[in-house]
């Protein structure tokens, strides 16, 4: 079940379809492209039973969708991961090493060795308040365009 919410995974699964249908769709629109011209010559009347070619299609342009979506879910994916790393690379100890060995990592993080000590960490924390408190204001000023309402004296 975790494979259905993976879009690489998905990706892969329906790559295969997409191929056949292509293959499918080509084949239709050969055999109504000689039908149609067998029609056209008076060598045939218009009697047989086609596939229909707008079914194939369709079928095609879904698959196309499908895969679409799949490669923005994963997009989207890696950019969050990228955003996540940029903004929080590391983390501040817990407590401080026993000399016996670790305690168990960074903020109970086991092997935890990627920490940063709490006075370069002060300068992260302070960014992403400041970043949240951008966030806010954006969304308190979206709030009061929508509303009508005038901001605070005072205020942002």
């Amino acid at each position: 079940q975790a494979q259905d919410f993976d879009p690489v995974q998905r990706f892969r699964l329906l790559l295969p379809q997409l191929k056949e249908s292509l293959q499918t769709l080509m084949k239709v629109a050969a055999q109504n492209l000689v039908q149609n011209s067998s029609i056209d010559n008076g060598q045939k009347s218009a009697d047989g039973a086609l596939q229909r070619f707008d079914k194939s299609l369709e079928e095609f342009y879904a698959l196309c969708d499908q895969l679409e979506l799949c490669l923005r879910l994963a997009h989207e994916c890696l950019a969050q991961s990228f955003d996540s790393a940029k903004h929080a690379p590391a983390l501040v100890p817990a407590a401080p090493k026993a000399e016996g060995g670790s305690l168990g990592g960074s903020l109970g993080v086991p092997g935890g060795t990627e920490s940063l000590p709490y006075t370069q960490y002060l300068p992260l924390i302070k960014a992403q308040i400041a970043g949240a408190k951008d966030i806010h204001n954006a969304l308190l000023e979206g709030t009061n365009k929508i509303t009508g309402r005038l901001p605070p004296p005072g205020g942002p």
